[in-house]
């Protein structure tokens, strides 16, 4: 297969592999998508709580007989178990699902707690979310906790501004392994990206395809990133389509991409983008960032997410 099997270096020494899975929506279709994604030669999967899929993920695993050591999986805390009592026991729960034992990245999905209870989206008689009292830095320090009983071989964070996690640096012990944040060629947030490199943060890319997902009402009435005819046009010198190009543009950035589909075809081309673009042509696609963001739920999270990042709308 032509992929050139790029791997990352945490700042725990852990390799992390450049191309993961996404099992993010479509619940009851993911258990067929990951054993397809493991035949076509993924060794990085990345699941979470709030998205129903890890017994899924954990079903193909087993299913497909790879070495628990060969895979690298991501799972994340959901905000209804932010309370430092809560987050051990809701990764115990993940790793029961998973049917395993640690997970190689877990990641606080959101700096924002709800409501504790099984209840994901906690809401009052107008509708609106029950949002927790525990400060996410108290959440981090007992996920640290996991950290070092090897329950989650590194720890990370998701949906983070650089302030937040400045405070976050300063007021506990140990640095995320991982940041993971929407990114694509018309969101690029080179500033940001280099200020959590230089932290020693990885930066891993949810919705590397932009406004692919239907789910993104905000890109519905324009033409879809994996079609730019930038994009496009730098991919036919190398005989790729957009959506690969747009994964090789991470992937030269140095972030980990997590592509998602339910097509055994595409679910193969997702892991053929990873390939080398010349400088010339990432030059090129510099210049189709739009600062646009497709993903912002603070008016539904209760919550003022990406406060003085790129792409934060007022």
């Amino acid at each position: 297969m032509a992929t050139l099997d790029t791997k990352f270096k945490l700042n725990t020494g852990a390799e992390i592999p450049a191309v993961g899975f996404g099992t993010w929506q479509d619940k009851d279709e993911q258990e067929g998508a990951v054993t397809e994604a493991l035949k076509a030669g993924y060794t990085h999967i990345d699941t979470a709580r709030i998205y129903g899929t890890e017994p899924a993920v954990g079903a193909a695993i087993k299913k497909s007989g790879i070495p628990r050591s060969k895979i690298f999986i991501t799972t994340k805390l959901w905000n209804t178990a932010h309370h430092p009592d809560d987050v051990e026991p809701a990764l115990d729960a993940s790793l029961a699902d998973l049917g395993t034992d640690y997970v190689d990245l877990y990641l606080m999905h959101w700096p924002v707690a709800f409501g504790r209870g099984d209840t994901m989206f906690p809401k009052d008689n107008n509708g609106k979310i029950i949002n927790g009292d525990t400060d996410f830095v108290d959440t981090w320090k007992a996920m640290e906790k996991t950290f070092k009983k090897g329950k989650a071989k590194a720890i990370g964070i998701s949906n983070f501004s650089r302030k937040e996690t400045e405070r976050l640096l300063k007021e506990t012990d140990v640095v995320p392994a991982a940041h993971q944040i929407e990114l694509h060629p018309y969101l690029q947030q080179n500033e940001a990206c280099a200020w959590f490199r230089s932290k020693g943060i990885h930066v891993q890319q949810y919705s590397p395809f932009g406004n692919q997902n239907e789910v993104y009402s905000k890109g519905q009435n324009m033409g879809k990133l994996i079609d730019d005819p930038t994009l496009v046009e730098v991919g036919q010198k190398y005989n790729k389509n957009g959506a690969q190009v747009a994964l090789a543009w991470g992937i030269a950035q140095g972030h980990s991409v997590l592509p998602k589909s339910k097509t055994p075809s595409r679910i193969k081309d997702n892991l053929e983008g990873d390939f080398r673009l010349e400088k010339a042509d990432l030059e090129k696609l510099k210049g189709v960032d739009k600062q646009m963001r497709f993903n912002d739920p603070s008016a539904n999270f209760g919550w003022n997410f990406y406060i003085g990042e790129d792409g934060k709308v007022a």
